[in-house]
């Protein structure tokens, strides 16, 4: 478990299951109210780092088995308001109390989430900001876009990254949902504009690293 704290919010990193999946922990420091981010297998790692915080809602980056099979574990032993993207409802296990939609916000404490859909790895694939720290769910990660089933997918995903994440401050810290590397939306920025200066195949899809893919 990883705990970062820099005045703004509270952040502990889980790493669970066999996938090397990331559940994350946001607390407001004044007030304790916090929001879970996904729930992974071993859901016990996460349920015992929750303590006493009190959580406002859990919230689903996208409708992944791999992200969610800790669901019924972590959801009953914390009993708070389910969230997902209006087009992932389908994927999850049951019907969420709250359906997101891009731009919605969340509060908990003096702290405010905003809603970003990112579709391309999934059709309700959605990021997380609260301040100055991007939950990028699998839509972004240090090395790439998350991985896409077709090359029409990849360009919605490169689209959703180029538009609603990339035009973010460069301070931005991005917490992914698999691995334990962060990285930045200046660091992001800086690989993307790598990967967009080479020439791809219109074929391409699946895995893509923004500086090895050619």
């Amino acid at each position: 478990m990883d705990l970062h704290y820099d005045g703004e919010v509270k952040i502990a990193r889980i790493n669970m299951g066999p996938y090397d999946n990331n559940g994350y922990i946001v607390v407001c420091p004044e007030t304790n109210e916090g929001i879970v981010i996904d729930t992974p297998a071993e859901p016990e790692k996460l349920i015992n780092q929750v303590g006493d915080v009190q959580v406002k809602a859990i919230l689903i980056t996208h409708k992944h088995q791999d992200h969610l099979n800790g669901f019924h574990e972590i959801t009953g032993a914390i009993g708070a308001p389910v969230a997902v993207h209006a087009n992932d409802v389908d994927g999850i296990p049951r019907a969420p109390e709250t359906v997101l939609n891009d731009g919605d916000t969340i509060t908990f404490g003096n702290r405010t989430l905003e809603v970003i859909y990112t579709p391309g790895h999934t059709e309700g694939a959605s990021c997380f900001l609260v301040g100055n720290h991007l939950f990028s769910g699998d839509t972004l990660f240090p090395g790439g876009p998350g991985k896409t089933r077709s090359p029409e997918l990849l360009q919605q995903i490169l689209n959703s990254i180029s538009s609603k994440l990339l035009t973010l401050p460069d301070e931005v810290a991005v917490y992914p949902g698999h691995g334990p590397m962060d990285t930045t939306i200046g660091e992001a920025r800086r690989r993307y504009q790598v990967f967009t200066s080479k020439t791809h195949s219109q074929d391409l899809c699946g895995d893509v690293d923004w500086l090895e893919t050619e």
